[in-house]
């Protein structure tokens, strides 16, 4: 803002009579003052355009925890919510005693099947040297031939049944299938779980995003990369980047998605309204202060202070809003100085006096 600033007055000078500012011309003090105003300058700067939308803040990814073997007490439980967690980590500890056994059951079973394997093997081998002194008939070699293969069926069975049973052993361990918060918890111990029912829920890497509804007709403004300011309810600012454009329009409300990534925020929890700024462009511009703006009957309106200290009212075409000014797209120019203080109480051609405010940068 365009500080006016008075010279100092002099033992000449009357002390009474609006101070002018540079450029202006001497006003005769009869003249009285409708109003005592201060002055902006009308300024070049560099307007981002926006679109604002509303939206909710979700979990990127929600992984559901649950055990891939059912029937087993629950031993132990090693997290609550809102405890952060690695891959792999064991989350939930399943009574294992039941499954040691059968494991060992197996390995007995394998080292059965391996015997009768080598017995049938070797009578086998004695058959074939017989056949040569044609002690043995033919059906008799293909019987032991059928018998050696298959026992060695059966130990392969029985080495598939271990293999099984050790993977369930495994599985009594319930690890986390990625690092992430744990978000949902369901299980207690002493319960007997179910395979595939939730225990537990994992927000993915701790990671959200803002999902914003965008009118269908400003969709095709959008593209990835474009950035996004977030403003949760609760207050503050998240800054993110589009992800993706949803490619599909909602039926029922014309509203398409816009999937954006903020950054890591305790702020920032899943299932949070908030509104989104995003930023379509970026270019050149001329503001004004938004209290110098006057409206009358649906149109907007500045008042110019002119060199004479009065002031002209000239009607304006506004663009966008970037806090505490607005854009001028007609109606003033760079440079213009326009009454930012008091203009609401002003008619074109009203005498000003002009008063020196705080200093501004405008």
């Amino acid at each position: 803002m365009l500080i006016c600033q008075q010279p100092p007055l002099n033992a000449a000078e009357s002390s009474t009579g609006p101070t002018p500012v540079e450029g202006a011309q001497e006003t005769p003090h009869a003249r009285e003052a409708a109003l005592t105003v201060t002055v902006a300058k009308v300024a070049a700067s560099d307007l981002s355009r926006t679109i604002t939308v509303n939206g909710a803040i979700h979990a990127w990814q929600e992984i559901v925890v649950a055990p891939e073997v059912g029937g087993y007490r629950v031993a132990e439980v090693n997290v609550d919510v809102g405890d952060t967690v690695e891959k792999s980590q064991v989350l939930v500890r399943l009574s294992s005693t039941l499954l040691e056994a059968d494991v060992t059951s197996k390995q007995a079973m394998v080292k059965q099947r391996q015997a009768e394997l080598i017995n049938a093997q070797a009578a086998l081998r004695r058959a074939q040297s017989l056949m040569d002194k044609k002690v043995l008939s033919e059906a008799d070699l293909d019987r032991l031939n059928s018998e050696a293969l298959a026992a060695e069926a059966r130990l392969e069975s029985a080495r598939a049944d271990l293999e099984t049973s050790a993977v369930r052993l495994q599985f009594t361990s319930v690890t986390a299938p990625d690092a992430g918060v744990i978000t949902s918890r369901t299980v207690t111990m002493g319960q007997i779980a179910q395979a595939g029912v939730e225990m537990l829920r994992l927000l993915r890497q701790s990671r959200v995003e803002w999902r914003g509804e965008v009118p269908e007709s400003r969709m095709a403004e959008l593209q990835a990369g474009q950035k996004v300011t977030v403003r949760p309810a609760g207050g503050g600012k998240l800054e993110g980047t589009i992800r993706v454009v949803a490619p599909t329009i909602a039926t029922n409300n014309r509203l398409g998605l816009v999937y954006v990534d903020i950054d890591n925020d305790a702020a920032a929890r899943p299932g949070m309204f908030a509104s989104g700024d995003i930023e379509i462009s970026r270019s050149a511009g001329i503001t004004v202060p938004l209290s110098s703006l006057v409206t009358s009957d649906g149109y907007n309106f500045v008042f110019v202070l002119k060199a004479d200290h009065t002031v002209e009212r000239r009607k304006v075409e506004i663009g966008v809003m970037q806090e505490s000014r607005i854009e001028i797209v007609s109606g003033v120019r760079e440079g213009d100085l326009i009454v930012e203080k008091g203009a609401a109480f002003l008619k074109d051609g009203d005498f000003v006096s002009v008063v020196v405010a705080p200093a501004e940068h405008s």
